[in-house]
């Protein structure tokens, strides 16, 4: 995971305003489901960035160790859950959390799982699991095609990021190999959705990624001024709208 931790220095304060919610309601029944969650399960939140995720099993009233190497992330995850008894956030990495051993029921990553040296990773959540514990990855977020606002969003940043398509190319890569790794009472299920985003927005959450130039970077400029192209270009009555998806996967390790 060493490669994306400082990828989201300067971005925590975007990436927690404006970046997708995963919805209690479409992860718990399925993890009830699946898994037989209950509210007494520990669950890690590793790569937790903000608490996003964390926050779907706060509200299921689960103790949740957010798990997060980068300190800006880390820090806005903590002011966001002030007063939270039930919530932990520690400084660590997918390869290296720094949790006990066979401490949790469940090891939980979103959108950060393609940034985690899966080998590393997934012999440490072996580590830090009990016996039988789950493993679940619960990615959300836009789509890169299906609409012709999500095919020209994307084609917009590989034009400003050399290594956009790659890292892309690398993140199914990395959620395509959860199938045979989790080889015991996998489940997976795709969602589709659509999300709307008003010019605000969407500068919003295009900043918080990754690739995006920051304000320092002499391509910040060009970057909003083709930004703000793109969005008068596809806007309706003032928003742009993408399809979305929900990437889950659940499932336990070989004995």
């Amino acid at each position: 995971m060493e490669k994306g931790i400082h990828r989201f220095d300067g971005r925590a304060a975007e990436y927690a305003r404006y970046r997708e919610r995963y919805a209690p309601e479409v992860l718990l029944p399925r993890l009830r489901e699946w898994c037989g969650l209950t509210s007494e399960w520990t669950i890690a939140d590793v790569g937790a960035g903000t608490g996003m995720l964390s926050d779907v099993f706060l509200a299921n009233g689960n103790r949740v160790v957010a798990v997060e190497p980068n300190a800006q992330m880390r820090e806005m995850c903590v002011d966001l859950h002030e007063g939270a008894s039930r919530f932990e956030v520690a400084d660590g990495r997918a390869e290296a959390t720094g949790l006990m051993d066979s401490s949790v029921e469940m090891v939980a990553a979103g959108r950060a799982f393609h940034w985690f040296d899966v080998e590393r990773a997934m012999a440490e959540f072996r580590r830090i699991l009990k016996p039988d514990g789950w493993f679940t990855s619960a990615a959300f977020g836009r789509s890169q095609t299906g609409r012709e606002e999500n095919e020209a969003f994307e084609q917009l940043l590989r034009g400003y990021t050399a290594d956009h398509e790659k890292s892309t190319h690398a993140a199914y890569e990395a959620y395509g190999r959860i199938k045979d790794l989790c080889v015991r009472d996998y489940h997976h299920e795709e969602i589709q959705g659509t999300m709307t985003l008003n010019w605000e927005e969407l500068l919003g959450i295009t900043m918080s990624l990754s690739h995006s130039p920051l304000h320092h970077d002499p391509r910040h400029g060009p970057f909003e001024r083709e930004l703000r192209v793109y969005f008068d270009r596809f806007a309706l009555d003032g928003k742009v709208i993408w399809q979305t998806q929900y990437w889950i996967n659940v499932g336990r390790f070989a004995v």
